[in-house]
């Protein structure tokens, strides 16, 4: 057990939920820092009494940050945005949590960024998340860069996103059907994360690759979530300039930048550490998504799949 004080920037969110509960579960106190930490609520009860703090902090905004961070052991840096300001979250909001990090003193630094992060990357998101470690790196030397693969839970953004999309439509358009993911259960890279903040001497200086059990494709991710809720389904490739125009679409199904995203496999370099560098076997998806894509199932946990 430890009494480690932990700031958590977007410790509030979908990840970052996950993470607290680790690190309390592991007897550390977290604060855990919002733009508006009502949203964060959720988190207290997971926690002992006074073990949870919540503070208003922007990574954008410098001082808001070194306020943040005054006296943690250790930071970690959850902050990321699929569309907006890439340039102000992801690089200058990175570099401000490295610098105040490094100026409070803080043992540890845990900058969870993303497979695909690269200053030459086409996409805004990749480009933004490789200048964000470049910073990271300049500011703080020990910090432990996370780049997972598309992160999957019960509350996640991607698998229910899909399911619900295949409970509607008795035909499914799949866009970038051939490009590769590796999902990776958010409880996996939750350990991996804490452990890099708890324990700094093991995973300080490091870059790792976080992906889960399985390789698949957009398409083979579609047919598997139709499987695991019972949908027979019919899945159409969309042209790619089918696909462009889409993008294109205000408040579409996505954005230009996602597009160049998906124009990319999203797997694990067999160069950089994974998972396993941190003791954790990956949880294959099948294992555990049953327990929430039940919902969408045509008669929920009563129904019959084959």
């Amino acid at each position: 057990m430890t009494d480690k004080l932990v700031t958590i920037f977007g410790g509030g969110g979908f990840v970052g939920r996950y993470v607290a509960q680790e690190l309390l579960a592991a007897g550390a106190r977290v604060r855990i820092a919002e733009r508006d930490p009502s949203n964060a609520m959720r988190v207290k009860p997971l926690g002992g009494l006074g073990q949870t703090q919540f503070f208003s902090a922007d990574v954008t905004k410098p001082d808001s940050v070194r306020a943040a961070v005054q006296g943690a052991d250790a930071v970690i840096n959850l902050v990321g945005i699929l569309s907006g300001a890439f340039d102000k979250v992801h690089a200058e909001g990175a570099a401000n949590v490295a610098k105040a990090a490094a100026l409070a003193g803080a043992g540890a630094l845990v900058h969870v960024s993303a497979i695909g992060a690269d200053t030459g990357s086409a996409s805004a998101y990749g480009r933004t998340k490789g200048e964000g470690e470049e910073a990271v790196k300049a500011a703080f030397a020990g910090a432990a860069i996370l780049r997972p693969s598309i992160i999957f839970g019960r509350e996640d953004q991607f698998l229910n996103r899909f399911a619900d999309l295949i409970r509607l439509a008795p035909v499914v358009p799949v866009v970038s059907g051939e490009t590769k993911f590796q999902p990776v259960y958010v409880v996996d890279v939750a350990k991996a994360i804490a452990k890099a903040a708890l324990d700094p001497a093991a995973y300080a200086g490091k870059t790792y690759e976080l992906g889960g059990a399985e390789t698949l494709s957009m398409l083979e991710i579609n047919q598997k979530i139709a499987s695991m809720t019972g949908r027979d389904r019919s899945f159409v490739p969309v042209p790619a300039m089918a696909a462009k125009l889409l993008s294109l679409v205000p408040g579409g199904p996505m954005t230009g930048d996602q597009l160049k995203m998906l124009a990319k496999d999203n797997v694990a370099s067999d160069a950089m550490p994974g998972l396993e560098a941190f003791g954790v076997n990956p949880t294959p998806m099948a294992a555990v998504a049953d327990r929430w894509l039940v919902q969408y199932r045509r008669h929920g946990r009563f129904a019959a799949t084959a």
